[in-house]
């Protein structure tokens, strides 16, 4: 039987759209780092270095003899962790310029897949689909921790009202939010869902005030 997040895993990737605090515990991902605006055509190309590895993966371990643990699986959501560099932070007005972003875009991957296995697929996929994006992919284990999260319906440009929400929650908790680099997984594909139907996923570390 085929391993759905979407089924399995609602209490991560499926929360309601009110704040809640959860427990992330440590999983593994492919990643690559980046930084500018989303809107650019070339943010695209980040994500497909991803999703080329990940199908990659994928489909290689359904032809060749399974390792231990093994389950057909479907494949993870995109995921993307989002600061601002270093000079914007120094002149921070409280107004985000997405020209000054950073990001960590990532695909999560099961429990049996291993190092070895990752880098076996990046070379594979450079040798098919050559692009210099796919040398900047990695394989990280990521804890995330005591997190605050909820499920933002509608477009990007509005989030800041549901980390507003969020925060509020953090002070009624007695918590404090770690920094400002928070977490989106992105349930809906931007270029097939209206802008006011997108799910997202927004959540951020926090620790005890």
């Amino acid at each position: 039987m085929k391993y759905e997040w979407r089924k399995q895993e609602k209490n991560i990737y499926l929360p309601k759209n009110k704040p809640e605090l959860v427990h992330i515990p440590t999983f593994q991902f492919l990643t690559i780092a980046g930084e500018g605006n989303p809107n650019n055509e070339s943010f695209s190309e980040y994500i497909g270095a991803l999703y080329a590895v990940s199908y990659a993966i994928k489909m290689t371990l359904k032809k060749r003899t399974p390792p231990k643990g093994y389950t057909d699986y479907t494949v993870y959501p995109l995921e993307g962790v989002w600061d601002i560099n270093e000079a914007a932070k120094k002149n921070f007005t409280g107004i985000i310029n997405k020209d000054d972003l950073v990001f960590n875009l990532m695909i999560r991957q099961p429990d049996f897949v291993n190092q070895a296995f990752v880098k076996e697929m990046i070379e594979l996929t450079i040798k098919k689909k050559p692009h210099p994006l796919l040398e900047k992919v990695k394989f990280e284990k990521i804890t995330e921790g005591k997190c605050i999260q909820m499920m933002h319906i509608g477009s990007y440009d509005n989030e800041p009202a549901s980390f507003q929400l969020m925060e509020t929650f953090a002070d009624q908790n007695n918590l404090f939010r770690e920094s400002k680099r928070h977490r989106e997984i992105y349930l809906s594909d931007f270029r097939k869902v209206a802008q006011e139907q997108l799910k997202t996923v927004l959540r951020f570390k926090v620790v005890s005030s």
